[in-house]
Formats: structure tokens, sequence, C-alpha cells
């Protein structure tokens, strides 16, 4: 397996979940600088110029939610899923909602452009983003946190994105502190060794 991923970006989930898989994979930075996700050559991979990309054989497999959930069934004996199936509702419905809602909240900061043509609509845009990643912070604390991890006290593949969308809070003018069980999550994944590990390869910085 290859992962191509930008430091910083939903790509670190993958990157993540690949630790927490222990599967051999490895490592192929997209230079955004460089506009690399845009060139010929990453584009005949991911026709969306989008990290990340997951190269399994020949295939070339994209979107976090299902490269998650990819991830998870190859180690079932992990259980990043759970077989229950209400549980996996739960874990799925804040996926979802992270895919959906929040990381559109963020992306209206600096890709406005995917949206609006006028320059004035993407600063109003930029402007909204600490109210909308703030409105999602506080979902996130009043309905989607059980415990230390969304599943009360198991782990599963929507931590993983959790904490990778919470990692853009402060950049988006949101004080994580200012949601206890929000700040909670977020300091136990930080303790965990694959989130430790892609701090040291530089994904999330």
């Amino acid at each position: 397996m290859k992962l191509f991923y930008a430091p910083n970006t939903i790509s670190m989930s993958v990157a993540i979940a690949l630790r927490e898989a222990g599967l051999g994979h490895e490592l192929t930075r997209v230079d955004f600088t460089k506009a690399e996700q845009t060139s010929d050559a990453y584009l005949a991979k991911n026709p969306k110029g989008r990290v990340p990309t997951l190269i399994v054989g020949d295939k070339a497999l994209t979107e976090t939610g299902a490269l998650l959930e990819y991830i998870a069934a190859l180690v079932p004996e992990k259980k990043l899923v759970p077989t229950d199936p209400l549980q996996a509702f739960k874990m799925r419905s804040v996926m979802f909602y992270l895919a959906s809602t929040m990381h559109v909240n963020h992306a209206h900061k600096m890709r406005g452009s995917r949206w609006a043509d006028q320059q004035t609509s993407c600063d109003d845009m930029t402007s909204k983003v600490p109210q909308t990643m703030g409105t999602s912070a506080s979902y996130i604390e009043d309905e989607c946190l059980h415990g230390p991890f969304i599943l009360g006290d198991t782990f599963c593949v929507a931590d993983i994105y959790l904490f990778n969308v919470c990692t853009w809070l402060p950049g988006d003018g949101v004080e994580v502190k200012d949601y206890p069980k929000l700040a909670a999550h977020m300091a136990v994944m930080e303790t965990r060794a694959s989130v430790q590990k892609i701090r040291e390869l530089g994904i999330l910085t």
C-alpha cells in the first residue's frame, strides 16, 4: 500500500488508521505549495486532485471515510468498526457529519472558490468560519462524545476522523479548551502511538 498525503490535511486520518491497524505502507507527500495535487501525474491517480489517495495493488482508493472503513475491514480483529449495528450506526453518523458539515465549514476558510467567484463572497465565507466551526464543536461536545471516545470506552475509526478535523479548530478561531469533552478526547488521542508517530513524521505539525 502507498498513501499519498499532505501534512495537516484530512489525509492524516488514513495515516493514523494504517498505524492503528498495523498495516505496512509507504508514504508519499503531495506538495500543495507546488500544486502537485493538480499535476497530470497525480490526477491520473485521483482525478479529484485531492488527498488522501491510497494505492492498493493497481487500484487507487479515495475518500477518507471509505478508506477508514476499508482499513478496518482488513484487520477485523482490531475491532476498529463495531460489530453491533447500533454502535456502528453511531460511529458512521459522526463520520458522515464530519465529512458533510464540519469539514465543509473548515474548507470555507481557504477554499471559497469552490462555491463562489466573487472575492467578497469568499471573504464572507472566511469570516463565518469561527462561528460555523464553533457550532460544530458544540454539536460534537453535546451529542457525539459519550466518554473518552465517541462510543464511550471503545475506540473506533470515527475517533481518528474526529481528532483530525479538530486539529483545525485553533486555526479556525475556536478554543478547544472551551469544550471539555472535546478537549479530553484530543488529549487521549495525543497519547496514542499512532498519533505520536505521525507527529514524528511531520504529517501532523
